[in-house]
């Protein structure tokens, strides 16, 4: 919410994007959290939900204030 100048609150309606969470526990009880674009929604099908390949890329430092569209631009140049 914002406020105008005639004292009126304004409501601005945020574009979303679809993000999901997935998370790696390796056997040494480390884990990891990785941000990405859905793989699997409540609407897909059974078909073709198996793992087939994982990779990591390499670690990059980013700047700490990066904005989630600037994260998402540096991912999408990657694959």
């Amino acid at each position: 919410m914002q406020a105008s100048g005639n004292g009126k609150t304004e409501i601005s309606i945020m574009k979303t994007r679809a993000l999901q969470l997935i998370t790696v526990g390796l056997e040494n009880d480390h884990q990891g959290v990785f941000v990405g674009w859905p793989l699997i929604t409540e609407k897909s099908d059974n078909m073709g939900k198996q793992v087939r390949d994982i990779w990591f890329s390499n670690i990059q430092a980013v700047p700490e204030d990066l904005t989630l569209k600037q994260l998402l631009e540096l991912v999408r140049k990657q694959i």
